[in-house]
Order: structure tokens, then sequence, then C-alpha cells
């Protein structure tokens, strides 16, 4: 006997709950890649105190570009969580408004990062400093690319009414998944734009 679904009420995700096995996957996979963010950055610190040349080699970091960066995915990430906030309260349209800024701005953080790479004058290949910056700001890009496809699925599946106050699974991973993409960064724009200062201000 064939079963009919009522549209809107078909969940891309598993059962109801905050615990699912999807959300502790992401919970491994969050501690996986901040393992491999903390050997990158571990690095960064470890060949910049045993460089004898100047570091970074075009002067001090410009902290313009790479503050409005990390406002514009601080603010990503509080769309995102206000989003899941208004499927909770039975909000949807609300909840897509949020969850579409949160991409907007997402995407906006990628444009502006590619442009401050297109402005460097070294390469991944000119130097120690140049392969460090350029790996660790290129792979939490693409972190930060996988997360802003995540966050358009979500998108999609709120818009096709797959999301109530008691099944949001999905949306709770995928807004956990983002908020470490954002917590990464600020790492990264300490480690990168901050203690070059710092170490400028102690010699």
């Amino acid at each position: 006997m064939a079963l009919s679904i009522e549209p809107g009420r078909l969940l891309p995700s598993g059962g109801e709950g905050k615990r699912s096995s999807g959300w502790w996957g992401v919970c491994a996979l969050i501690v996986t890649e901040a393992s491999l963010f903390g050997y990158l950055l571990f690095s960064y610190f470890y060949l910049a105190s045993q460089s004898e040349q100047q570091w970074p080699p075009e002067g001090l970091p410009k902290l313009g570009i790479g503050s409005v960066n990390t406002i514009i995915l601080i603010a990503s990430s509080v769309l995102v969580w206000a989003s899941e906030r208004c499927i909770k309260l039975a909000q949807p349209v609300r909840s897509r408004y949020l969850l579409t800024g949160g991409i907007v701005l997402g995407i906006l953080f990628v444009t502006i990062q590619m442009h401050e790479w297109g402005a460097k004058s070294y390469g991944m290949t000119s130097n120690i400093y140049g392969a460090l910056y350029f790996t660790i700001t290129g792979f939490h890009m693409l972190h930060v690319i996988v997360g802003l496809i995540i966050l358009s699925l979500l998108l999609l599946w709120n818009c096709l009414g797959y999301f109530n106050p008691q099944r949001f699974v999905a949306v709770k991973i995928g807004g956990l998944y983002w908020h470490f993409v954002d917590v990464v960064w600020l790492f990264v724009f300490t480690t990168i734009y901050l203690t070059p200062y710092l170490a400028e201000s102690v010699k």
C-alpha cells in the first residue's frame, strides 16, 4: 500500500532531539579540524621565533581589512544563531531572512579575503611566511565555503518547510559547524594580525 506524505513534513535529517548521531559526528569533526588548525598555528609561532628575517616580510599587517572581516563573520554567526531561535519560536519566515543574511555575510567574507590575497606582494612559494599565511587562511577559507554550502542547503530545506519547533536538528548541526568556523577565525586573526604587533612592542 502506497504511503502519502504530506508536503512540508518530510525532513532531511534523522530523529528528534539535540544529540543525534549527526550532532556527535560534527563534534568529532570539529575536534579533528581544531587539532589541525592548532598544529598550523603552532607551526606559525615556532617558525616565527626561529626566523631571522622580518616577520611578516611586508611589515606589520594592516588591521583594517582583517578587523572588518572579523566583524562580518561574527555578525554572520549571530544571524545563524538567531535563525535557529526563530525556528524554535515557530517563526519560519523570519528564520529564512536571518539565515539568508548569514549566508550573504559569509559570501562577503570570502570576497574580501580573496581581495586581500590578491593584494599581497608575496605568494605561497615566496617564503616561509607566505606558505604559512596562505595555508592557514586558505584552509580556513575552505571551511567557510563548506559552511556556506551547508547553510544554503539549510535555507532550501527551510523554504520547503522541513523544519518546525520539534524537528530542527539539521539546523543545530549546521549552525554548530558555522560557529566553529567563526571561532577558528578568531584564533587565525589573533595569530596573523595581532601577534606581530605584540612581538614588535616587546622588542
